[in-house]
C-alpha cells in the first residue's frame, strides 16, 4: 500500500491511497465518504441495502492545474497584481482548468465497464450523472452499503463500509450518493405570526411594523444613510438563491404591497427533479420566502431573482446545485441558508465563482458557537474559505434611524428550549486553513484561531424583520435573516461598479478585511462590541469584541463601505495607457486602455499604477497630485516636451 499527499483545493490536506487487491491493479482510495460519526461514534450496522435497490450517483473529477489557480485566486484578488479583478468566465476556466476530454472520457468507460447507467454529462466535464443498483454500485466501488440508526435524527442512513476506491488512471475526486447521512438540509430561520404570544427574541425594536418590526423601509434607514449612494436600489443586478423548496407568488406579492414596492422578476430554475412547493413542508417554503423578500427589501429594483431549487429525494447533491450557478456568470452573487455537507467538488465550484468574479453569501447558522466541519454540524457552506459568512444582530432604531446593535442571542430568555431559537454562529473550521486574507485580523485575541478559518466575515440584523408566508404575516429571526440582507447590498456594490465601468467586485472578503484592518474601517462598519454567542451547549464562548470578532465579524455595514468596496473593487489601481488604440471603449482595462495619460492619472486609485502598454510619444503635460506608479512594459514611453 503506497500513500500519496495530495493538497486539495482551499488549502485541505487529505491522505490519497492507493492499494493492492490481490493479484489485480493498485487501486486508488477515494477519501471522505465514510460520515466520519460512524467511526466516532462506533455505529454498528443493522443490515445491508437491498441489492436490487436502485441507487443515482453523481461522480465528480479533480480540477486540472490546481496550483495556477490557486495563484491566480490570489491575483485577482491583490490589488498590486496586474491580473486584479481580471476574472475568466465560464469557457476560459474549463479550457484552463477543467478536466480534459480525454479524463472525462476514462471516467464514462469506467462507468459502462463496471455497469453503471450514465444518465446526464456535463458541458463543464466536471460532474457525471450515473444510476445503478446497489450490487452493480458496490462492485464497481468496491464496497458494501450498509445501514445505520441516525444519531440525532429518527431515520436510518445509509453508507459505505469503508471507503470506496477505483482505478488509478481514472481521475474521480468524490462520489456522491454513496450515503445519505446528510440526506435533507435544514433552512436555519425561525417565523413567528402576528398575534400570537411572541417567543423570545427582539420582536422589532424602534422598527415601523407591527410591534416595533422592521419593515422594508426601515432596514434600508438602517444601514443605507448618508451621502453619496442613496440611489442604489439594485438596478441591472440579479441575485441568486440556494433553495431546497419553493414558494407561493402571493406571499412576495403580499410583502411587496405590504412595503409599497413594484414587483420584482422571479426566475425559477428547478433541479435534481424539484417539481414545486410543498405544502407540507412550510418551513422550508418560509425560508426560500424570506429569502426572496429580504434580497428585494435592499434591493428593491433588482432585474431578477433567480430561485435555484432543489429535490432533496436522493437527486441532490451539492455540486449539482451550484454547477449551474457557475455558468450563470450573469448572476454576480448568491446567498444560502441552507447548510449542506462538505464534498470536495463542491469546493471546487465554489472557486470558480471567485474566478469568475461571483459573491456567495451563507448565513453562519443559528446554534451559537460551534466548530465547523464536525462529525454533526451543517457547516458547510459558511465555513468555507471562499465564501462570505454573515452572522446576525440585533438593532436598535429610533424615529426610522439607526441606534445600535447587539449580537443576535435569544438563548438567555427563550422559555422554549434550544431547539428553537438560536443565537449568531460563529467559531473555528476544523477542515480549512486560515486563508491569506484573514491572517491580519487578529482572531486570536476574540478567542478564535491563528491556524484556521474563522467564522463569520460581517453582520447584519437577523431578528424582529417583517415577513409574509404561507398566506400569512409575521416576524422572521435567524442568520438567515442576514445572508440576503447582504445578497442585496453585495447588488447595491455591483450596481456601484457598473456605472463606474469597473468590474464586478466578486469574492467580497480579500476587500472586506483590507478595510477591516486598515484606516477606513470605523466609516464603513459598525462595530459590534456587545453581546455573545454563548448557549448551554458552549456557554464559554464567543464574545464580542471591538474590531474583529467570532460573533458578528468585523460588524454590519455603513453606507460608506459601498463607496470603499467599490474603489476596491474596480480595477482602478491598475490601469493600462495605449497611445496608438484606436477602439471606442476606453477605461484602462487591458484590452480596452486608454489613450492619454491625463485620463488613466484620474482613474487610477492612489497609490496604484499606471502601464504604458506599447513605445509611444505625447507632448501632453500635466500636474500629478496623488501617489502612483507610471511603468513601461512595451518600451520607451515619453510624455511631454
Amino acid at each position: 500500500m503506497r500513500n500519496i499527499p495530495c493538497k486539495l483545493l482551499g488549502g485541505v490536506w487529505l491522505l490519497f491511497q492507493t492499494i493492492a487487491i490481490g493479484s489485480a491493479a493498485e487501486l486508488q482510495i477515494l477519501p471522505g465518504h465514510v460520515p466520519v460519526v460512524v467511526p466516532q461514534l462506533k455505529l454498528q450496522p443493522i443490515s445491508r441495502l437491498p441489492a436490487v435497490e436502485r441507487l443515482k450517483f453523481t461522480i465528480g473529477l479533480p480540477l486540472r492545474n490546481r496550483e495556477a489557480l490557486t495563484n491566480l485566486l490570489q491575483q485577482l484578488y491583490d490589488p498590486a497584481s496586474t491580473n486584479f479583478h481580471r476574472y475568466l468566465n465560464p469557457s476560459q476556466f474549463t479550457a484552463r482548468f477543467g478536466p480534459t476530454d480525454q479524463d472525462y472520457q476514462r471516467v464514462m468507460d469506467f462507468a459502462t465497464t463496471n455497469g453503471l447507467e450514465i444518465t446526464k454529462v456535463y458541458g463543464d466535464r466536471v460532474l457525471l450523472d450515473v444510476a445503478a443498483p446497489v450490487a452493480t454500485a458496490e462492485s464497481a466501488f468496491h464496497v458494501t452499503l450498509k445501514t445505520y440508526q441516525h444519531p440525532t435524527e429518527a431515520r436510518q442512513f445509509f453508507a459505505p463500509d469503508v471507503e470506496p476506491s477505483a482505478p488509478p488512471d481514472v481521475p474521480i475526486l468524490h462520489v456522491s450518493g454513496l450515503s445519505d447521512f446528510f440526506s435533507t438540509p435544514h433552512p436555519l430561520g425561525h417565523a413567528q405570526r402576528h398575534h400570537e404570544p411572541p417567543m423570545a427574541g427582539n420582536l422589532g425594536n424602534g422598527g415601523s411594523g407591527y410591534n416595533g418590526e422592521f419593515m422594508q423601509a426601515d432596514l434600508r434607514n438602517a444601514y443605507l444613510t448618508g451621502t453619496g449612494y442613496q440611489g442604489l436600489y439594485g438596478g441591472g443586478q440579479s441575485v441568486g438563491l440556494v433553495e431546497f423548496e419553493g414558494y407561493f407568488s402571493k406571499d412576495i406579492a403580499a410583502y411587496e404591497a405590504s412595503n409599497s414596492m413594484s414587483s420584482v422578476p422571479l426566475v425559477n430554475v428547478p433541479l435534481n427533479g424539484f417539481s414545486g412547493p410543498n405544502s407540507s413542508d412550510l418551513n422550508g417554503v418560509t425560508e426560500c420566502e424570506a429569502d426572496i423578500e429580504l434580497a428585494i427589501a435592499i434591493a428593491p429594483f433588482l432585474s431578477r431573482v433567480v430561485i435555484f431549487e432543489s429535490a432533496t429525494n436522493g437527486l441532490y447533491t451539492p455540486e449539482t446545485l451550484l454547477s449551474p450557478m457557475v455558468a450563470s456568470n450573469n448572476i454576480l452573487q448568491f446567498a444560502c441558508c441552507w447548510p449542506m455537507q462538505f464534498d470536495m467538488v463542491a469546493e471546487q465550484y465554489l472557486m470558480q465563482m471567485a474566478s469568475q468574479g461571483q459573491s456567495f453569501l451563507a448565513a453562519s447558522g443559528d446554534i451559537g458557537a460551534y466548530q465547523y466541519g464536525t462529525a454533526l454540524d451543517y457547516g458547510w457552506p459558511s465555513g468555507d474559505p471562499y465564501v462570505t459568512s454573515v452572522g446576525g444582530t440585533e438593532l436598535t432604531m429610533a424615529a426610522g434611524s439607526y441606534v445600535s446593535e447587539t449580537v443576535w442571542n435569544t438563548y438567555s430568555n427563550n422559555p422554549y428550549g434550544d431547539s428553537v431559537l438560536g443565537s449568531s454562529g460563529g467559531g473555528v473550521s476544523t477542515v480549512f486553513p486560515i486563508p491569506l486574507w484573514q491572517m491580519g485580523a487578529n482572531a486570536v485575541a476574540a478567542g478564535g484561531s491563528a491556524a484556521m478559518r474563522n467564522v463569520p466575515d460581517v453582520a447584519i440584523v437577523a431578528d424582529g424583520v417583517f415577513i409574509c408566508y404561507d398566506g400569512y404575516v409575521g416576524w422572521y429571526q435567524g442568520t438567515s435573516v442576514s445572508a440576503p440582507l447582504w445578497a442585496g447590498l453585495t447588488a447595491l456594490l455591483n450596481e456601484v461598479c457598473a456605472a463606474e465601468s469597473k468590474p464586478p467586485v466578486g469574492f467580497l472578503n480579500p476587500g472586506i478585511y483590507a478595510i477591516g484592518e486598515g484606516s477606513n474601517y470605523a466609516a464603513c462598519f459598525h462595530d459590534i462590541a456587545n453581546g455573545n454567542s454563548a448557549s448551554s451547549r458552549i456557554p464559554t464562548e464567543y464574545f464580542a469584541t471591538p474590531g474583529y470578532d467570532l460573533c458578528t465579524g468585523w460588524g454590519t455595514p455603513k453606507l460608506d463601505l459601498l463607496g470603499f468596496l467599490a474603489v476596491y473593487g474596480g480595477a482602478t489601481n491598475v490601469v493600462y495607457v495605449d497611445f496608438s488604440y484606436s477602439g471606442t471603449t476606453q477605461n484602462g482595462f487591458y484590452q480596452t486602455p486608454f489613450k492619454t495619460l491625463s485620463q488613466a492619472t484620474t482613474a487610477v486609485a492612489p497609490g496604484g499604477t499606471v502601464i504604458f502598454k506599447t513605445a509611444g510619444s505625447s507632448s501632453q503635460t500635466m500636474t500629478i497630485s496623488k501617489p502612483m506608479v507610471i511603468d513601461a512594459i512595451g518600451g520607451a514611453a515619453t510624455i511631454g516636451n
